[in-house]
Formats: structure tokens, sequence, C-alpha cells
């Protein structure tokens, strides 16, 4: 097995739904434009409230990716 060396970055997303579903946001937003996404971390999970209800979930992840050769 080869050694790997990550990069790694943070990015929120969002979601009215679920935060699973912000979590799968985020790494279908940031998929199309980082390569070799390897895993990520959740840092933080946090939401706005409307009428005393979830309004929109808010997590941060922290997404590690291999950098080219």
């Amino acid at each position: 097995m080869d050694d790997h060396i990550y990069k790694i970055i943070e990015i929120v997303g969002t979601s009215n739904t679920s935060s699973d579903d912000a979590v799968s946001n985020a790494l279908a937003k940031a998929s199309k434009s980082i390569k070799n996404l390897r895993w990520f971390e959740v840092t933080n999970t946090r939401g706005n409230i409307k009428d005393g209800k979830v309004d929109r979930w808010q997590v941060t992840i922290k997404l590690g990716f291999t950098m080219k050769e």
C-alpha cells in the first residue's frame, strides 16, 4: 500500500430536510470540482430555527483528498 499525503479543506453543507442530507449536498457539490476525495469528518452541526422548528440544517465538514503525484 502506498503512503498518501492528504490536503484538508473545510466546507458547510445545508439542507432543509436533515443533517445527513446537508452532508450529502456538501459532498455532491465538492466532488464536482475536487478530485480524489477520500474521507470526510463532521466537525459541527447547527441549524436555523423558524416558528419554533428546524428550518435549515447546516453541517460543517472537513474533506480529505489526495494530492497529485
